[in-house]
């Protein structure tokens, strides 16, 4: 500090002037921290009623680490023999992760499930808040609480949210890569039969209260949440319609489910969105479009390829759908590609229904799954489908949680039923963390 005030300005000392302060300011920061905390914890040990079975087995020290520093706690310690478990009130009580204070559990959660790697989460924190905690002690913690950040967005239901005109619920899969031990006996789409990736599943609930002036729909702003499951689709719905009924989908005037045309998903949305008006993602009809004129052409070379793929986008936003099958079927009648083209147009016939898109357009519906879509590369794509990454499914069901839950902007009311649920631990203390 005295050389920066002798010597002429640059930025490189400014630099290290700044770093310098903060490390001045974290060091009576930290202790400052500490003595409260040890005077809150000396308060809940005088406090604590030790339930049947618990036994004082004397005070204990902990190193704690905080946003500014690390100090030492000490608390008491009690033991139950018959469960075989010990208890610190304190730490309960002060919702303690382990040897870490909640301010900063919280953030090595959000940095853990937020970078694309444990690596420059450190990296990140070290650099930007002059936090030291490595790459391993960040998994850790976001292992921890991404437990109970599943479970917490599994949760049932209590009915939430107020009217809204039209609610969408839309979900999709996308493979996740997997360590071996968690793809043994699967099947998948490799050579020889095997599977390099687990399905992970991802569902998003928004809102719409109006259109533009063209009549095209707007979607409310920050209205999506999300979730997301390594489950079977016969578990992960269920998931899907708590958030929904989170939402307010009981007061919903309209609800549509937007998906892809894959028969598990239309049958998932039957079971649990019964009454919902099922849309398939207009632009994974128009690559089903490309694969029957493929089939119908010889190949996406054929100089009919283009004008015709144009027609049929036209004549599908005008609820042509049934007329493009039975005409594409009269085109091949008799001729060697008949059964490759019936082999793709199964995709339309399957889904007529859910393809009047010019009708959907007029009651000013979305037609497009370009939020789930997004969400499948920005929630699971960008964190764990990076060049390298093998993933065992707890560790990224647990981080997938934590994405979901920010990206819903739910943090705080998480981290308040996380430190409530530290909190109850000690059952007869009536204080927060």
């Amino acid at each position: 500090m005295v050389r920066f005030g002798e010597e002429a300005p640059n930025g490189l000392a400014v630099q290290q002037l700044e770093v310098l302060v903060r490390t001045a300011i974290f060091k009576p920061a930290n202790a400052l921290v500490g003595f409260l905390l040890q005077a809150a914890a000396d308060r809940i040990d005088a406090a604590y009623q030790p339930k049947p079975g618990q036994h004082h087995k004397g005070r204990q020290p902990l190193q704690v680490q905080g946003l500014f520093g690390s100090f030492e706690l000490v608390r008491d310690y009690y033991y139950h023999a018959g469960k075989k478990e010990g208890h610190y009130p304190a730490d309960a009580a002060l919702g303690l992760e382990v040897a870490y204070t909640p301010a900063l559990a919280r953030l090595m959660c959000l940095e853990g499930a937020d970078e694309t790697s444990y690596q420059k989460a450190e990296q990140h924190l070290e650099e930007t808040g002059g936090i030291p905690v490595s790459g391993r002690q960040i998994q850790r913690v976001v292992q921890r609480v991404g437990t109970a950040a599943q479970a917490w967005q599994e949760r049932e239901a209590q009915p939430g949210g107020s009217a809204v005109p039209i609610m969408y619920v839309s979900a999709d899969g996308t493979g996740v890569p997997m360590r071996k031990e968690e793809l043994a006996g699967r099947a998948g789409k490799q050579p020889d039969g095997s599977a390099k990736t687990r399905m992970a599943y991802l569902g998003c609930v928004f809102t719409q209260h109006k259109t533009d002036e063209k009549g095209r729909p707007v979607r409310d702003y920050e209205s999506t949440t999300d979730v997301s499951s390594f489950a079977p689709l016969q578990e992960f719905g269920p998931c899907l319609r708590q958030d929904a009924i989170r939402r307010g989908l009981a007061l919903a005037l309209q609800v549509v489910l937007l998906i892809d045309g894959a028969e598990g998903l239309a049958h998932m949305g039957r079971l649990c969105f019964a009454g919902a008006t099922q849309i398939v993602d207009f632009y994974h009809a128009l690559e089903h479009v490309g694969k029957v004129l493929v089939a119908l052409l010889g190949g996406k070379e054929h100089p009919d390829y283009k004008t015709r793929l144009g027609r049929w986008a036209r004549r599908l936003l005008n609820d042509k759908v049934e007329q493009l099958i039975a005409q594409t079927r009269q085109e091949c009648a008799g001729k060697a590609q008949a059964q490759a083209v019936e082999k793709e147009l199964a995709y339309f016939v399957s889904n007529v229904a859910r393809m009047q898109y010019g009708t959907f357009r007029r009651k000013g519906f979305f037609i497009g799954s370009g939020v789930i879509e997004a969400g499948c590369k920005t929630v699971i794509g960008s964190r764990c489908k990076q060049s390298g990454m093998f993933w065992g499914e707890p560790g990224a069901e647990n981080v997938l949680a934590l994405r979901c839950i920010h990206s819903s902007r739910r943090l705080g009311e998480f981290w308040k039923n996380r430190l409530a649920s530290h909190a109850a631990r000690n059952h007869s203390l009536a204080l927060a963390a």
